[in-house]
C-alpha cells in the first residue's frame, strides 16, 4: 500500500528540501501547490488558469479550487505508490477534503510531520535567503551557486527578506497553520522533527519518525498454527500494511 506525508513547517524550516529528499529515496510523489499549479497550467488546465489570474489580480486563491487541483494530481496513477505534500493543506477546510481523498484512495496512511525550528533560527536563515528568479525553487543553505540546479534561472536574493518582514511572514504562518496543525495534532500518525540540525541529521531523524508512525499504526494479525499433531502452537503474529 502506498505511504503518504503531509511535510508542514513554517518559511526557512527546510521541509521544502527533506520533502524532496525523502520523496526521491522512497520512491514517492513530490508535490508542492506552486509544482501542480505550474504544471496544470503549462497543460491549460481551466481550474488552473482561473486560479492564475486570481493571482496575478492579487487576490487569494480560494479552498475550492486548490482542493480540485490537488484531488485531480493525486488522483493520477504515477500517485498510487504515495505522495509527500509541500504547502497543502493550508487550512482545515483543505485538510478535511484531503481526508475524504484519503479515504476514497484507501491507498495506505496519512503521516503528518511537522517540523519545528526556533523562531530566531528561522530569521537568521530567511534574512538573506536567495531563490530561483524563474522556478523560485529555494537555494540550500550554504550553497553560494549563481545558476538554480533545478531550472538552470538565476539565483537571486528575496528584496523583502529583512528581518520585520521575515517576523510578520512567520506570525502570519503560525496564525493561519495553527488550527490545521490541532486538526492533526491529536492523530497516532502526527510527527514531529527538529528542523534545527544539521540537514543530514533532521532527514535521519524524518526517516526514523515516518518509518515509526507506520509500523505503530500499522494493524498486527495473529494466527494460531496448528501443528502435525494437531496441538495449537504460540501464535504467528504478522503486521499488515494497510
Amino acid at each position: 500500500m502506498g505511504l503518504n506525508v503531509i511535510m508542514m513547517g513554517p518559511p526557512g524550516a527546510g521541509k521544502g528540501t527533506q520533502a524532496g529528499r525523502f520523496a526521491r529515496e522512497r520512491g514517492l510523489l513530490k508535490i508542492s501547490t506552486g509544482d501542480i499549479l505550474r504544471e496544470a497550467i503549462k497543460e491549460k488546465d481551466p481550474i488552473a488558469l482561473d486560479a492564475k489570474a486570481r493571482m496575478d489580480r492579487g487576490e487569494l486563491v480560494d479552498d475550492a479550487t486548490m482542493i480540485t487541483i490537488v484531488r485531480n494530481r493525486l488522483l493520477r496513477a504515477d500517485a498510487a505508490p504515495g505522495f509527500v505534500l509541500d504547502g497543502f493543506p493550508r487550512t482545515v477546510t483543505q485538510a478535511e477534503a484531503l481526508d475524504g481523498l484519503m479515504a476514497e484512495r484507501a491507498n495506505g496512511l496519512l503521516i503528518v510531520v511537522d517540523v519545528v525550528v526556533p523562531e530566531e533560527e528561522l530569521v537568521r536563515r530567511l534574512a538573506g535567503r536567495r531563490i530561483c528568479s524563474q522556478c523560485g525553487t529555494n537555494a540550500v543553505p550554504g550553497d553560494d551557486a549563481a545558476v538554480c540546479a533545478k531550472c538552470g534561472g538565476v539565483m537571486e536574493q528575496r528584496a523583502d527578506d529583512n528581518k520585520d518582514v521575515v517576523l510578520e511572514r512567520l506570525k502570519v504562518y503560525h496564525r493561519a497553520t495553527r488550527p490545521v496543525l490541532e486538526y492533526y495534532r491529536e492523530r497516532p500518525t502526527f510527527r514531529v522533527v527538529n528542523g534545527a540540525q544539521d540537514p543530514a541529521r533532521v532527514a535521519l531523524e524524518l526517516d526514523a519518525i515516518v518509518d515509526d508512525a507506520v509500523a505503530a499504526n500499522t494493524p498486527v494479525r495473529t494466527e494460531a498454527v496448528r501443528t502435525s499433531a494437531g496441538q495449537i502452537s504460540t501464535p504467528r503474529t504478522e503486521r499488515q500494511v494497510t
